[in-house]
Formats: structure tokens, sequence, C-alpha cells
């Protein structure tokens, strides 16, 4: 049995009882369900269409995002998400390079990096020294300033600890970043890179080893096994090159607002909706949801 899904961005409900209609008649699937008004519905499946990916290319053009996921096992006991332009709405070198004046020269590597263009360690390393000599103080003007958590990422991370899910920040962003961003948005715990730190200043230089896409794969694996579960009770959520690893590892990788050589690896692939999608998918409806 399947779980098809739709849905659409919530600051702007538009999902509309005809269109959920119309594709459950002509999928011959049961009673539409809706989890939340005008933002999100699901029906069952007996199998996948053959004209699935047809059908959400056309409701892309609507703004409605769809997924078709196997019914069993889809509300998942582990989160582990990305943070930057993931759980955050900024990519935090880029923030503190444009700090240092050096914003172009980092975006452009950042963005390569992101497509696959060049390996993340390679890059990052690139990036990084471009930053030396930038004030440690420099982090917290940008957290404070700068960084903005995306719409739906504390709803998702609560409710899934209050189902007894356990949530895990893995970022090739900075430790400086990810521990104020897990802690604001209640994750259990957070991995990342850190920054070299001499006299008060940034060193131009990161840790080793990188946490890179392997990396990521590694902590999924680890938490996991640390918790018990299989990898495929996690569902994991990224948007870059470097998350694709773990987004294929986990039960229900999910890309969200991803680059098209990320989306085009995934099968749940949320380019509408905000963080609460990822709830939705495992078949929570607003009224489940835990502020």
């Amino acid at each position: 049995m399947f779980i098809a899904t739709l849905l659409t961005d919530p600051a702007r409900p538009g999902l509309e009882r005809a269109t959920v209609e119309a594709l459950r008649d002509a999928w011959g699937g049961g009673d539409a369900v809706w989890l939340d008004p005008g933002v999100a519905a699901e029906f069952a499946l007996d199998a996948v269409p053959a004209n699935r990916w047809e059908v959400w290319a056309g409701l892309q053009a609507m703004g409605v995002d769809l997924v078709v996921q196997p019914r069993a096992g889809r509300r998942k006991r582990l989160l582990v998400a990305d943070m930057d332009s993931t759980m955050i709405a900024q990519e935090c070198i880029d923030e503190l390079a444009a700090e240092a004046g050096v914003g172009d020269r980092v975006a452009a590597i950042t963005a390569l990096a992101m497509n696959g263009g060049i390996g993340f360690e390679a890059a990052l390393r690139a990036r990084v020294a471009l930053l030396e000599g930038l004030p440690e103080g420099v982090i917290g003007t940008v957290l404070a300033r700068r960084i903005t958590m995306t719409p739906g990422g504390a709803t998702l991370v609560a409710t899934m600890r209050a189902n007894g899910g356990h949530a895990a920040l893995v970022s090739g962003g900075f430790t400086a970043f990810t521990g104020p961003v897990a802690a604001a948005l209640g994750f259990d715990e957070h991995r990342a890179n850190v920054l070299g730190v001499a006299d008060g200043k940034l060193t131009g230089t990161v840790a080793e080893p990188i946490l890179g896409r392997a990396a990521k794969i590694e902590a999924l694996e680890a938490i996991a096994a640390r918790l018990g579960i299989d990898p495929a009770e996690a569902m994991a959520v990224g948007d870059g090159a470097n998350d694709l690893g773990m987004l294929a590892r986990a039960g229900a990788g999910v890309a969200l607002h991803a680059k098209p050589v990320v989306a085009a690896e995934c099968d749940i692939r949320v380019n509408h909706g905000d963080l609460t999608a990822l709830l939705h998918i495992q078949g929570y409806g607003r009224g489940d949801f835990v502020a």
C-alpha cells in the first residue's frame, strides 16, 4: 500500500479540493484525508502510478508538491537535518564572507560546491581561507543580524521529539553556528566543522577531518546505531550535493528547496512547502503539531 500526499506553502494555502479529488479519481485512490485544509491532503494507493512524475511536473506549475511513498513505516524515529539553506535560510559562510568583504568570491565557490561542480572539502578549505583575519566576534553579529530560521523548523523538531523521535543537526558548516541554531530549534544534538581561531581572529583554517558528504552518512548511521534503530527509520533533509549520501541512506530522504542536481536524485522533493511538510509526509495533521 502507498500514500500520495499533496502539499503547498502554508503561508499561501491554495490546495484545492477539486485538485486532490481529480487526482484521487484518476489514480483510483482511497478517500482523501485533509491533514491541513488548503495546505496538505493524502489518499491511499495500491501501487505507484506509472505517470507519477508527469503528474508531479504538472502540479509543480500550480505550486503543489506531490510525494508518493510506501504507507508502512513512514513515521520516522530519527531526524537528521542539514543546516544551511535547510533549517536556516542562509549559508553561514556566505554571511561571514559578506562581513569580510569577500562575499562574491565565496558565494561563487559555494554555488559551485552545492551543485556538485567542486568537491565539498576542497571548496570549504578555499572559502575558509578567504576569512583569515576576520574578528571572531563577527560570528555573533552574523547570528544576530543575518541568520533567520526556515519556517516550520521548530515545529518539525518539537513534534517529532514529542512522538518519541530524536533530532540531530548535521552540517558541513560550523559549530559556532550549529550550537546556537540547534539550541534555538530544540535539536537533541549537533555536529559540524570547527573554525580555526587564534588571538580572537579566524585563522583561515578548518579543523580536520572535514565533515562533508561521507561524514554525514557516518553521522546518520552512528546516531541510528546508538539509538538502536535502523537507518530506514530515519528522515534526512537537505538541499546540497554534500547531502545526497545521507538522503539516500535514510528511509526518507527529503530534498528541500534543493539544487536541481540534488532534487533529481530524490523521490521526495519539497519545493513549495515549508519544513512542516516533513510532518505531513509522515502523516501528521495540523492538529498533531507541537509548537
